[in-house]
């Protein structure tokens, strides 16, 4: 099939790249003339494990295209996919001005065969207003789809190629039928394809969403709580977790969730429903539960030193997650903005989101080239990201580098008892204090 993907964001990237290495013809598209020319050259705007690789190889084969003429491109195609940003506006609501834009500058160029995918996240009732904002403009019923997505930063090549499901609204079997057939190469597993209505699609977007945050939430509200009474969380996860109706996944408490999705998809579904006039209580605590967590670390940090003026703090980690050079609402940033309203020094270290830190922060902070190289004469380290290389550092090194042996785990790396017995300080989230 000849695909446009309108946006080269994360989305776009990595859908594009994905349906051109299963043969389609993809051209992507974005007003960025200098992102085009950095993807020609095989340069990416993010970091994602693999997508570099699959990048260069299908551009070579000629699969895989760049171009800011979205004019040109749509002429022709069988399917423009739509996956530009939804940014969080003021007031919570997604800000659905690059959709529009979009809409209006395809118009002229849609033929009546096209189908128009909605990738986006977008509030439920945007992909009937496409509908109406296509077809009012070119006089004819435009074929609309929603598609949502279901990536996650780190491992989204597999999420894609080896879907849990693929959710797509439609009000056409027809229009269905073509989208089946170009996911069938990822669903030979007997992945489900779901065809639903447009509002369900749109919906089943923000509740999945929305249920990840709401685990992610109750844990670390769980572990707050363990901390008091003098519980371990870790235990009571493996107490819970075990049954199948509640599983592990999502249910590691840390220093809450970040990144481009939970955070504003919570908002974006809380803002339309207080727009239907329904009250979402629990949605509003998930939200004021992650943003209160992601205060913990410094919370410790006070609790120990008093007066942190003058302290040197070690971070590791500053990406919000591992595998991906997203810093988008990252705990780590919140923990840095306390320590140096406070007086303290950081010294920090990522495997691939310095740069993005660097730009935020310039010279306030010291970004090192190892993670070693932020112990020096550090009072305490903090981790904020688990990495795979933090797992099993030269624990005998990191005592003797630091100034004091005290660590705030904020991923609970490590058990308390052999960091302990290491001589080592050691805090990490929801773990009890007492006993051996």
């Amino acid at each position: 099939m000849k695909i446009v993907m309108v946006g080269t964001g994360y989305v776009g990237l990595v859908t594009g790249t994905c349906l051109s290495d299963s043969g389609n013809q993809v051209t992507c598209i974005d007003v960025n003339e200098q992102k085009i020319a950095g993807l020609r050259r095989g340069e990416l705007p993010i970091y994602e494990p693999g997508l570099q690789e699959l990048v260069l190889r299908n551009a070579k084969a000629g699969r895989l295209q760049f171009s800011t003429d979205l004019g040109s491109a749509a002429k022709t195609a069988d399917l423009i996919f739509i996956a530009v940003g939804t940014p969080q506006s003021d007031d919570g609501a997604a800000d659905l001005s690059a959709i529009w834009a979009v809409c209006d500058s395809l118009a002229p160029h849609i033929t009546p065969q096209t189908i128009v995918v909605v990738k986006s996240t977008v509030p439920v009732g945007t992909n009937r207003k496409v509908f109406e904002r296509l077809s009012e403009k070119t006089g004819r019923l435009v074929r609309v789809c929603s598609n949502p997505e279901f990536l996650k930063e780190g491992c989204a090549i597999d999420d894609f190629t080896k879907p849990d499901r693929v959710v797509v609204g439609v009000t056409d079997d027809d229009v269905a039928e073509v989208l089946h057939e170009l996911y069938k190469p990822f669903l030979r597993t007997e992945r489900p394809f779901l065809a639903m209505g447009w509002e369900s699609a749109e919906m089943t977007k923000y509740v999945a969403n929305c249920m990840l945050a709401t685990k992610i939430s109750f844990i670390n509200e769980m572990a707050n709580l363990c901390e008091a009474v003098g519980a371990d969380i870790n235990e009571v996860r493996r107490g819970i977790g075990h049954d199948q109706r509640i599983g592990f996944q999502f249910l590691f408490p840390g220093v809450g969730y970040g990144g481009s999705c939970f955070p504003k998809d919570v908002r974006a579904l809380i803002m339309s429903a207080r727009q239907h006039e329904v009250p979402t209580r629990m949605l509003q605590s998930v939200d004021d539960v992650n943003n209160q967590q992601k205060h913990v670390l410094f919370r410790k940090l006070q609790t120990h030193f008093g007066d942190l003026k003058g302290k040197k703090i070690a971070i590791w980690g500053l990406s919000f997650k591992p595998r991906t050079d997203d810093i988008r609402e990252a705990p780590a940033l919140v923990l840095i903005d306390e320590l140096l309203a406070a007086g303290a020094t950081v010294a920090a270290h990522d495997p691939v989101a310095g740069e993005n830190v660097s730009k935020l922060y310039g010279e306030q902070i010291t970004l090192c080239p190892h993670h070693y190289d932020t112990l020096a004469d550090a009072d305490a380290l903090c981790i904020c990201t688990e990495w795979s290389e933090f797992r099993n550092p030269d624990f005998a090194y990191v005592q003797h580098k630091l100034k004091q042996p005290v660590i705030f785990d904020g991923r609970n790396l490590w058990e308390p008892k052999q960091m302990r017995d290491r001589g080592f300080i050691y805090e990490g989230i929801g773990l009890s204090s007492r006993g051996a």
